[in-house]
């Protein structure tokens, strides 16, 4: 396809990686990236990039992606709670400043011959250019100025704000701190010898009797809030080890979730957080944004017009971004309940963390982190974690007793005739949300129940609610949790179970089978 010129509206890291990526495939394209800001403006501390983000863009452009890896300061990875650590060694964990990466990237795009211009605001239907590309960010103009795209925003109810401290910690670490309010939860990695990024999280509520709602309101939109700073470096004071907060229009906010329809109209095409955008704590924009580069890049010299190129794009990456977007709600759900889960023991909370989402299963982590991943199973099992290590771990964690007030259970597999008994109430979970107005009124249904058993479609998706569901229930009733999984879900069931999710699990065969055999139990529908 002859490309003549290339407009990109946004200078930020997606913009300038996708402006590199079409000038080196069509050299003789005038590609020009629109940045209103000025080249060193930036907001935000750190970027984390993963090691299979690191692939994909090594893939994509080896002399960028190694100008990033010689600024990026690698580390560790762990999770405290109160006086108990327990740490992952991951040496394939980088952290950049976004300043540096910009500067980074500002130059890459340059040595491949594309225009930089800052200080100018344009917008789409100003350009003359073959192709727009709207790299604008999650408040995006030019997403919100046309109604074909079809954008619908989504508010998550967890609040949080992004500061940074003057010291490298030794690892990124997973914190809480309780203060009289409530519960903060801190997200804070190195990215440079002096530097580290610090995410704080709460619920509103914590917010609220915080006096938080009232120093929102005061902070200028340009500015900090210093009164949140002040006592979140208060709470935070052992793991700051003495240094400061430091804030740069640091302010609280809750995440918004964004979705399209449509990802192009004519000629121009939403990339990054413009189209897309998926909770911080399953990965960042920046990530999303470069990836989606590099599929457009490829759709573009894949096809033979325009037009084609951009369903391309769109056909080939979406399914990827909707499953990320899937992941990362079920992740914002857990950072968002993540005080309920602190009497866990910190190697079990772990796995609870890595497998919260559905995309590290119990295996893989065993395989990643043995030494951290086998103390949460053993700690579950409640057996020194020196004990040799099955061949088959999760019909190990199966094979577990379980003593509850409800009875005594050689296996965490539900007995043949539980479903059926007179104490059990069966639940048939239709919801996709495991904190939905259906979820809450199951949860209220089952508080004075013996035994709540949850059933439901097949697929795992609707599994994974239904492990969720049962979380909320363990934790709110005293009742004996069961869920129904198929038979291949059975290592999702397993992971629940060292997470504390559910106390038992049943496979639709078995569940048939105690149909057949006894009286039907009390049912009701969510």
């Amino acid at each position: 396809m002859n490309l003549a010129r290339i407009a990109v509206l946004g200078g930020g890291p997606g913009g300038l990686y996708a402006a590199r990526l079409l000038k080196l495939r069509h050299p003789a394209a005038d590609v020009t990236v629109y940045e209103q800001s000025s080249p060193d403006t930036t907001f935000g501390f750190g970027v984390g990039l993963a090691s299979r983000t690191q692939r994909n863009l090594r893939d994509a452009d080896a002399a960028s992606l190694e100008a990033i890896v010689a600024a990026a300061y690698s580390h560790e990875m762990s999770m405290q709670v109160g006086a108990d650590v327990v740490r992952i060694a991951h040496g394939d964990l980088l952290a950049i400043a976004r300043t540096q990466l910009l500067a980074i990237l500002q130059d890459q795009a340059q040595r491949a011959g594309v225009t930089l211009v800052f200080g100018e605001r344009h917008v789409a239907a100003d350009l003359d250019a073959d192709l727009v590309i709207a790299a604008d960010g999650i408040n995006s103009a030019t997403r919100e100025s046309d109604p074909r795209f079809g954008a619908h925003l989504t508010t998550g109810a967890g609040l949080y704000l992004w500061c940074g401290t003057d010291f490298a910690l030794p690892s990124a670490i997973f914190v809480p701190s309780t203060t009289e309010h409530g519960t903060f939860v801190a997200h804070a990695y190195p990215y440079s010898a002096d530097r580290s990024t610090f995410l704080i999280e709460t619920d509103e509520a914590t917010w609220r009797r915080a006096g938080f709602d009232v120093s929102t309101a005061e902070t200028d939109q340009a500015g900090s809030d210093l009164t949140s700073l002040r006592y979140l470096q208060s709470a935070f004071a052992e793991t700051l080890d003495g240094h400061g907060l430091i804030g740069n229009r640091t302010r609280w906010m809750q995440f918004r979730t964004v979705r399209c329809n449509r990802w192009s109209v004519d000629n121009v095409v939403l990339l990054g957080d413009a189209a897309h955008t998926a909770h911080y704590s399953i990965g960042s924009g920046t990530k999303l944004a470069m990836e989606d580069a590099i599929a457009l890049d490829a759709a573009l010299w894949d096809s033979d017009s325009i037009a084609d190129a951009l369903a391309r794009y769109e056909r080939t990456r979406r399914p990827a971004v909707d499953h990320l977007q899937q992941i990362a709600r079920r992740s914002e759900l857990w950072w968002e309940s993540f005080p309920q889960r602190m009497d866990l023991p910190v190697d079990r909370l772990m796995v609870s963390y890595m497998t919260r989402s559905g995309k590290v299963g119990l295996d893989r982590f065993l395989d990643s982190a043995p030494e951290v991943a086998w103390a949460g199973v053993t700690s579950y099992a409640g057996v020194a974690d020196d004990r040799a290590r099955p061949d088959d771990v999760e019909q190990w964690v199966l094979a577990q007793p379980l003593e509850h007030p409800q009875g005594s259970y050689s296996a965490r597999l539900a007995p043949a005739d539980l479903r059926d008994g007179p104490a059990t109430v069966v639940h048939h979970v239709d919801t996709d949300s495991a904190w939905d107005e259906a979820a809450d009124a199951l949860v209220a249904a089952a508080r004075g129940d013996a035994v709540v058993w949850l059933t439901g479609v097949s697929d795992r998706d609707a599994v994974l609610t239904r492990l969720d569901i049962a979380e909320r229930v363990v934790r709110d009733t005293d009742a004996l949790v069961v869920v129904e999984v198929p038979s291949n879900c059975l290592a999702d069931a397993a992971a629940g179970l060292v997470s504390g999710r559910t106390h038992l699990v049943a496979t639709p065969e078995r569940a048939d089978a105690e149909t057949e055999r006894g009286a039907p139990a009390v049912a009701s529908s969510v």
